[in-house]
């Protein structure tokens, strides 16, 4: 693949481009693209037509550019999480009815939690898991169990490299998390991301008793009920690693 003077491929800035649309945002100028993207104009420019000619963008009569349909055709018909959505989702509906809080369901991307589905309630409590939204796995319930359920040379170079920004949290106090999450079988956390809020979350486990996933709840702080919250995700853990098994198509953990 042929390189710019700057040495990136075109893939390069074709990722560049495509992931240059912050989150809640689908149409930018084609000057402000370029710029979030770090590319000259006339590269973006042609770039944005090309990725045009296939869907994967649309450009607008004043020049704006948004995501293309076929992009998200794609992502929708071939993503690994798809079978995972599937098989969670009757799981996740009957805990929201059983249990009446905001549910999500993460994977582990890198060092963070990547939500691949969430159902919440009008009125209750604020959820700031966003489907197709990241977080770092300090600061999130579904983070730490999966991490905590990872081989032990994962872990170790997470904590290796680990800094936490808002300087809260230390190594030895995330390893001290770390390992209560996989002693107990589930993580908590309270008032990290919200205050007024408590994350608590189960590994999803495939027929390999690999962890694939995590079902999470976030609810208010005051209610908390560890005893009907926790069994009740875990019940429903063990039900989506039933339907991945049975689907034969399994998403698999980091090794």
């Amino acid at each position: 693949m042929a390189n710019s003077g700057s040495g990136d491929s075109v893939v390069d800035r074709v990722v560049r481009v495509i992931a240059a649309f912050p989150d809640g945002v689908n149409v930018l100028p084609l000057s402000e693209l370029a710029a979030r993207a770090g590319l000259p104009l006339t590269t973006a420019h042609r770039l944005v037509r090309q990725l045009a000619g296939h869907g994967l963008l649309d450009v607008g009569s004043g020049g704006s550019v948004q995501l293309g349909l076929r992009l998200w055709e794609l992502v929708n018909r071939n993503s690994p999480t798809l079978e995972l959505r599937r098989a969670a989702m009757p799981f996740m509906e009957d805990i929201q009815q059983v249990l009446n809080q905001n549910v999500n369901l993460a994977v582990l991307d890198g060092w963070e939690a990547l939500f691949v589905e969430r159902l919440s309630r009008r009125g209750s409590v604020a959820n700031r898991a966003q489907v197709a939204g990241r977080m770092p796995v300090h600061v999130s319930s579904a983070g730490l169990v999966l991490m905590a359920n990872q081989p032990r040379a994962v872990q170790a170079e997470y904590l290796a490299g680990f800094t936490d920004p808002a300087g809260r949290l230390t190594v030895e106090e995330l390893r001290i998390q770390l390992g209560e999450a996989a002693h107990q079988g589930y993580a908590q956390l309270a008032g990290v991301v919200d205050p007024d809020t408590w994350g608590i979350a189960v590994p999803v486990m495939n027929r390999k008793k690999r962890t694939v996933a995590a079902i999470g709840v976030v609810v208010p702080l005051r209610e908390v009920r560890l005893q009907a919250l926790v069994p009740a995700l875990q019940t429903a853990a063990r039900g989506i690693g039933r339907r991945l098994a049975e689907s034969q198509s399994l998403p698999e953990g980091r090794d």
